[in-house]
């Protein structure tokens, strides 16, 4: 089995350059399943906790629309892999998957993946800051595909507050004592008295005046940032019209993509309320997320959670607007249907 499962991995860009020795290390927790034509891998809507990879045959992947109906989204075969974002956190599988043929496979669940991370293990760390940076990357393909698809908020300029920095920031001191505020934030729910200290020296505060502008569309990203109190508003501008992409409250995190990806931001964030951050510059950021430390493991997971949150809540609009597109009808609407569908089916199959 072991022979086996090492040269289909070898084909999955997921584990691309990982060592032999490491990868031999890691392929102890896959397990050979087998599921007759017509089987369910998964169903929609039930826990997620394991990923497969098709070793032989062909599996079909297929969502419910919101009103009735279902979309498939793609024909999986030998070296498919689905699910993957299952090892990152407790979800929701997003996609039923049934076989059309029969179907061997091995199957990774995230028990034994999260045991190869407590044991430090190099190849398993490798394994979640891929699929960290993947799903980073739907996210900002998706939401791009939204922002083309959705009618805009406004068509006001983009944003007219302050850029980033003197006039209504103030950083190195805040005007109340934020550090109690922070064990009760769902970012910190896992990390004990001494690990949230030890998080807390590796950033700075920074409070904003409402309306201050914490950064704009385009900049580089330099930090990423936790919201302690307040709200931030997202937005994206694109052809001198303003699309608002959400509101981020307290425990959320803020800026990380561009980090992540080493892009520009994709969005602008300002504050719609007095609000407190904490700011983890890109060195500091940096420590983290690559880190194995036991800090650096729960801020990854930190991060993961609130990425797997986003890509739901992302998922769910793209889906309401294939629904719409097709009610609709007409020529164009389907074809804008067709392209939504294409995009949100790598994303399900990763969820399923």
């Amino acid at each position: 089995m072991g022979e086996i499962a090492e040269k289909l991995v070898g084909g999955i860009p997921l584990f691309a350059g990982i060592e032999h020795a490491e990868l031999a290390g890691f392929l102890r927790i896959f397990q050979p399943v087998a599921f007759a034509a017509g089987a369910h891998l998964v169903r929609q809507g039930q826990p997620a906790d394991s990923a497969f990879i098709i070793e032989s045959g062909s599996a079909e992947a297929v969502t419910a629309l919101p009103g009735g109906g279902e979309l498939t989204l793609a024909t999986l075969g030998s070296g498919s892999m689905l699910g993957e974002m299952a090892l990152l956190d407790t979800a929701v599988r997003a996609a039923t998957v049934v076989s059309r043929t029969p179907v061997s496979a091995f199957l990774i669940e995230r028990d034994g993946f999260r045991m190869l991370l407590a044991q430090r293990d190099r190849a398993a760390f490798t394994v979640q800051n891929r699929v960290t940076r993947s799903l980073c990357q739907r996210l900002r393909e998706l939401n791009a595909r939204i922002v083309a698809a959705d009618a805009p908020e406004s068509a006001a300029p983009p944003l007219s507050g302050e850029s980033a920095d003197p006039a209504g920031m103030r950083r190195g001191t805040c005007s109340f004592d934020y550090r109690a505020f922070l064990p009760i934030l769902p970012l910190f729910r896992r990390f004990n008295a001494g690990e949230l200290e030890d998080f807390v020296r590796r950033t700075g505060v920074i409070e904003l005046d409402r309306g201050q502008v914490l950064f704009r569309q385009g900049d580089p990203g330099q930090s990423a940032f936790v919201i302690v109190r307040g709200a931030l508003e997202i937005q994206h501008a694109e052809n001198g019209r303003r699309h608002r992409i959400g509101i981020l409250g307290p425990g959320r995190l803020c800026g990380v993509l561009a980090l992540i990806e080493g892009q520009v931001h994709s969005m602008s964030a300002t504050a719609r309320e007095a609000t407190v951050l904490l700011e983890i510059a890109k060195p500091a950021f940096d420590g983290l997320f690559n880190g194995h430390d036991p800090v650096a493991a729960k801020f990854q997971d930190a991060i993961n959670r609130e990425l797997l949150q986003s890509l739901a809540r992302t998922t769910i609009h793209l889906t309401r607007l294939i629904s719409q597109a097709r009610i609709r009808g007409g020529r164009q609407e389907q074809k804008k249907a067709e392209a939504l569908q294409r995009a949100l089916g790598t994303t399900e199959c990763r969820a399923a």
